[in-house]
């Protein structure tokens, strides 16, 4: 395609989200990574965050954490440039280890990842010797490393489930346990005291064991946000992450990953429809969808998904930055972690 056909798919998909000045200047740029990426053997997988002109041009696939991750086992490209955040980079990492995996941007990190480090779950463990332990794909492969098996927002109750274990520690994300639990019918207990000396209270019943980690974006959406839309939109059908609160899921109309999220919009009529998530996406959902209604209330957006774009892609394919390597005794072991969860699926 030339950078004028570039620009006019740009432009018949995204002109109710995008300028058109920043369109014509973002079609030269996937112009550039289209050519460069058909020199050389590469896929790139972009995130349901990415920004909406990044999102519907240049990945070879688009998904969640988990859809990406199955391409990123599948793939038989030399090269992964994954348009996400650190911790899904070197995810298709462990999966892939003779392969190159570039992350666009230098840093792109995850506040809920950064909430928990392999020495604390090393110190669960021993608090809770045997206990079977459950890692959120959002960490880091050193804590991946010490997980029994990795779960995602959409399969993360069929994990615990599937252990048939009372208890399991769940970890990190403190809503999406909370919610977990709730549809499991699971009692959950959290840690109180400061990080170094981590408190338990034991003597009640329980059968998950959280923690206190957050991500910086799902947790600013409040039960009162969603009483303020339905007083003007009363008929708009509200969806939300499972790292919302559990206040917020219960207020929702649905609660599902972002692909489950994306399949809702396009199999139901509503009259409205708002996203309770990364506020990208709900662009990248109205663009896909134009005969549905977005409502554009949201204005959160994730710091470290916005480190990537179009320009640093173009760079990453240039120079073949950056670079993720995951030091192979902690990839062994984390790769155990991350097939189970590909085997629940």
């Amino acid at each position: 395609m030339s950078v004028e056909d570039i620009y006019q798919d740009l432009k018949g998909k995204l002109s109710h989200v995008v300028p058109d000045v920043e369109l014509r200047y973002k079609a030269e740029l996937v112009f550039e990574i289209n050519k460069l990426k058909a020199e050389r053997s590469v896929v790139i997988l972009g995130h349901n965050y990415m920004e909406p002109t990044l999102f519907h041009s240049i990945p070879d696939f688009t998904g969640d954490s988990l859809a990406l991750s199955r391409k990123a086992a599948e793939t038989d490209k030399e090269t992964i440039i994954f348009c996400g955040v650190r911790f899904m980079a070197e995810t298709a990492k462990i999966l892939n280890p003779e392969k190159t995996v570039l992350l666009p941007a230098e840093e792109a990190g995850c506040s809920l990842a950064a909430s928990i480090t392999a020495e604390d779950v090393r110190r669960l463990k021993q608090r809770f010797p045997g206990v079977p332990v459950v890692t959120y794909v959002n960490t880091y492969a050193d804590v991946k490393a010490e997980s029994d098996i990795c779960c995602t927002s959409s399969n993360a109750a069929a994990v615990v489930e599937s252990l048939n274990a009372d208890p399991v520690i769940f970890l990190p994300d403190e809503y999406l346990a909370e919610n977990v639990a709730a549809e499991t019918g699971k009692h959950i207990i959290f840690p109180t005291g400061t990080k170094d000396e981590i408190e338990y209270e034991t003597d009640i019943d329980y059968q998950l064991i959280g923690w206190n980690g957050r991500c910086e974006v799902h947790e600013k959406f409040t039960v009162k946000d969603i009483k303020d839309v339905r007083q003007q939109f009363p008929e708009v059908v509200i969806l939300s992450h499972p790292e919302c609160s559990p206040e917020v899921v219960k207020a929702s109309d649905f609660s599902g990953s972002t692909s489950a999220m994306v399949r809702y919009v396009e199999e139901t009529q509503a009259p409205q429809y708002l996203l309770l998530t990364e506020c990208s996406m709900g662009d990248n959902i109205a663009a896909a969808n134009p005969d549905k209604e977005m409502l554009r209330l949201c204005s959160v957006r994730c710091p470290h998904m916005n480190e990537i774009t179009l320009e640093d892609t173009l760079d990453s394919l240039r120079y073949n930055q950056y670079r993720i390597e995951v030091p192979e005794e902690i990839r062994v072991r984390a790769y155990q972690a991350v097939e189970r969860m590909l085997t629940i699926g």
